[in-house]
């Protein structure tokens, strides 16, 4: 489909992006930028979309959806490929996404249509809102309407990385094969992709890597922006950063963490905004090892969203609660059971109990770090009595 020019300045995801710029091509159309703009202008409109990433704002100042708007969408992706900094990708791809649900919010239906037909995504769009159910509260009923319909398999491609629970398809209406959905949850899902969508792949090539970085330093504006960028996140970066600390009685639990745990610790350092779950997940079995409330704060400083006072009363409040972490069962029904990534032989195999003379499995990530400690502090020089596990 080729989608009108005028969306096309607001969302630069697009598909249809490659309709009206067939000669677009990333190797030299940064030059050809800064002959057809002002290098002030793209310098200053770049920044403030950094600077905003790194102040955790949830909009860009002075934002504008113009033509140099798709170039400039362009340039933020090569910006974080040669980057290479996951903390600032992860940031700018969150703010990059709030700016476009900010503004695909305020579209008409007919251009939502549109967008999700560019997209190739099967949604159906009703003229005249449909009724697909009711909610009834005491003695009052209310209708739920929706002009929008869209395919299961769509649905759950969309919703991959948002775990949480009202999302499941299962707790969603479904008939004929698509999901009722509502227009602020169908944003919702678009919001996601343009994320992901920012986000450069992942590779271990850093020769390649260098050898990009190096054609684009060419480009004398090109290597000014980036080291203004560097320069701010120096100024920034550690507000965010948080360090390995130890355990509040004095000793160093950080090797005996479990890989679920070490998983979602990555993700924050890594500043990838995590799921409601995860940060409950957090901040309860944090609660039980005792560690300190500024410390667990500290932690979420490095995600996109992050806001102190917020978090130092959730975090708080959870505390006053005192409520318990997840067992692993509940913990593999999240799908945060990391015991496969890790090849962790604890998680996989479980452990040799002498007092029941059998091989058990871990049943709470609280028991496997009681576990961990106790094969630490013992001699070296005791043998095992299990192949491929240790007596406890």
């Amino acid at each position: 489909m080729n989608i009108r020019i005028e969306l096309l300045n607001h969302y630069p995801w697009l598909p249809s992006l490659k309709d009206h710029y067939p000669d677009l091509k990333t190797e030299v159309f940064i030059k050809e930028l800064f002959k057809k703009y002002p290098k002030e202008e793209i310098h200053e409109r770049i920044l403030r979309i950094f600077k905003a990433a790194f102040q955790n704002l949830e909009q860009v100042p002075k934002y504008e959806s113009d033509e140099l708007n798709i170039y400039l969408y362009l340039m933020l992706k090569i910006l974080l490929y040669v980057l290479d900094n996951k903390s600032i990708t992860n940031r700018i791809a969150n703010l990059y996404s709030k700016i476009n649900y900010a503004e695909l919010i305020q579209e008409n239906d007919a251009n939502i249509d549109a967008i999700c037909e560019d997209l190739d995504l099967e949604v159906l769009y009703y003229e005249h809102p449909i009724t697909y159910g009711a909610h009834i509260t005491k003695n009052q009923t209310e209708r739920l309407q929706t002009n929008f319909r869209i395919h299961f398999i769509d649905y759950l491609k969309l919703a991959a990385n948002l775990r949480d629970d009202y999302r499941k398809l299962i707790n969603n209406p479904l008939t004929e094969g698509y999901v009722f959905i509502q227009k602020r949850s169908l944003i919702r899902l678009i919001q996601e992709f343009v994320r992901v969508k920012v986000l450069p792949k992942e590779s271990d090539d850093k020769a390649t890597l260098t050898a990009y970085r190096e054609k684009y330093f060419n480009t004398e504006e090109f290597k000014e922006i980036y080291d203004k960028i560097i320069e701010e996140w120096k100024e920034k970066k550690e507000d965010f950063e948080f360090k390995e600390f130890k355990f509040s009685k004095g000793s160093d639990l950080s090797d005996s963490f479990p890989p679920c745990l070490k998983e979602i610790l990555q993700k924050a350092q890594d500043g990838v905004n995590l799921t409601h779950n995860e940060r409950l997940f957090l901040v309860f079995l944090l609660h039980a090892l005792e560690y300190p409330v500024d410390k667990i704060v500290d932690i979420f400083s490095a995600l996109p969203d992050f806001n102190r006072e917020k978090t130092l009363y959730q975090v708080n409040f959870a505390l006053e609660k005192k409520y318990t972490p997840h067992k692993c069962d509940t913990l593999k029904s999240l799908n945060f059971c990391m015991a496969e990534k890790y090849k962790d032989e604890l998680c996989l195999n479980g452990y040799y109990s002498r007092k029941t003379d059998e091989q058990k499995k871990i049943s709470h990530p609280l028991f496997y770090i009681q576990i961990k400690q106790y094969r630490m502090s013992r001699p070296q020089n005791i043998p095992n009595t299990q192949a491929g596990n240790e007596n406890e």
